[in-house]
């Protein structure tokens, strides 16, 4: 008899635990994976999907590659975006980011980097042009959801690197005016605004600059969102505490998972948290996953790098082409263990658990080093979704994860303008 009441109430205590799980939890882990597939792309119809930064804009000035048209994700030289494997993917909106590297802080260098942070401007809005039934340029969230209702796809500008803007503030006003909607300060060298995380060659870390708090009040001023992805860690809460706006890290993921420089710790993450930012994760692998320790291919790569140099320095399309070979043989001979999309959600999970649901979007990196296995070019993003269901994500944290929580830093940055230049009226 005892056994019976044991039993029963093991019964009711197992109903009680599962009933307080949320329902999509109870489903997923009945589904099969083609059902989970279908599950997330008709929630992908629902929702709008962004991502807040890719590299792809480099490939346009090349002159030799159509967004328009399928590339094989396996074949050399094919990207990791392009508008119909975006579409594959169930991805909506893209945050296509011009890039330039640092150069030296002098007047010509100035001018070089805005010529190119112009050329790469232009590419996408003519890309736009061209596929005007495909997509549209958006300057607010609320285009977006106009192309989305249109069954058109969305493209976002941004700016890597303020080395864009050397030090002529009015830069700021001019692209904002083009269309672009945030600027990452730094990227892997110091520069006039902040300090980079990657960059020791002065072992100081001296953070904002006087003229860095002179860009972050201007970028409040005007409403462009202000990244702090590749900052140092005290430009971090030096921006933190100048700006009068929530800022964004639009792709960088969670030091106490992947202890690399690039990464945010946790209080860091907290901090974005509690002034209402965001951190975009990002899916470069060594930020993802840390790598194993093999000598053989670090010391391959430095004979490769010594060699070659940057790659994106290269213009000839047939010594590109040359290298690109080059490096995937390198990559056949000594194999590098990438980060799956596990590992990647591990990091969301991280956050989550962190700070809540509200503070954690994407951001891939796609053709500036991103990828993980399972996810390694846009056609594939909807398997991040599928994982975040397994772990019982609902549509509600799903639809906040994949861009409103994005969106919601996006006003209000637009808010904080706004009140900015009524007081001075």
């Amino acid at each position: 008899m005892m056994t019976t009441r044991k039993s029963a109430l093991v019964g009711v205590l197992l109903i009680m635990l599962f009933s307080n799980l949320p329902a999509e939890t109870q489903s997923s882990a009945q589904l099969s994976d083609q059902e989970l597939l279908e599950r997330a792309r008709a929630i992908h119809q629902k929702i709008l999907t962004l991502d807040t930064h890719c590299d792809t804009a480099m490939r346009l000035v090349r002159g030799n590659w159509n967004p328009a048209e399928r590339h094989d994700p396996d074949s050399p030289g094919a990207g990791k975006i392009d508008l119909p494997r975006m579409k594959e993917g169930g991805l909506d909106a893209e945050f296509f980011a011009a890039f330039v590297g640092q150069g030296p802080r002098t007047a010509q260098g100035y001018q070089t980097a805005r010529q190119i942070t112009e050329s790469l401007v232009e590419a996408v809005k003519k890309m736009v042009v061209a596929n005007d039934r495909l997509i549209g340029l958006a300057f607010n969230p609320e285009d977006a959801y106009k192309f989305k209702k249109q069954g058109k796809l969305t493209a976002f500008l941004g700016i890597e690197n303020g080395y864009a803007i050397g030090q002529d503030l009015s830069l700021i006003e001019h692209f904002y005016e083009e269309g672009v909607r945030y600027i990452t300060l730094c990227h892997t060298a110091d520069n006039d605004i902040c300090d980079s995380s990657t960059d020791r060659n002065d072992p100081e870390d001296k953070g904002l600059s006087q003229f860095g708090r002179q860009v972050v009040a201007e970028c409040n001023r005007l409403g462009m969102i202000i990244d702090i992805s590749h900052a140092s860690d005290k430009s971090f809460w030096d921006v933190l505490e100048s700006s009068q706006a929530p800022i964004i890290a639009s792709h960088s993921c969670a030091r106490a998972v992947c202890d690399n420089p690039r990464n945010l710790t946790d209080d860091m993450i907290k901090a974005l948290a509690a002034r209402g930012g965001v951190i975009q994760i990002c899916f470069l692998s060594s930020y993802v996953k840390p790598p194993r320790p093999n000598p053989d291919r670090d010391k391959a790569l430095q004979e490769f790098r010594a060699k070659y140099g940057n790659l994106r320095d290269v213009k000839d399309e047939a010594q590109r082409e040359k290298i690109t070979a080059e490096m995937q043989e390198l990559n056949r001979k000594y194999p590098v263990e990438v980060a799956t999309v596990q590992d990647l959600v591990d990091h969301i999970d991280h956050v989550i658990k962190l700070v809540g649901v509200d503070y954690v979007g994407i951001g891939t990196d796609f053709d500036g080093g991103g990828g993980v296995v399972g996810c390694n070019d846009v056609s594939q993003m909807i398997n991040v979704t599928v994982e975040l269901m397994k772990r019982g994500y609902s549509e509600s944290d799903l639809a906040k994860i994949w861009g409103q929580n994005f969106f919601r830093v996006f006003n209000q940055v637009k808010t904080v303008a706004e009140k900015l230049n009524n007081s001075k009226r």
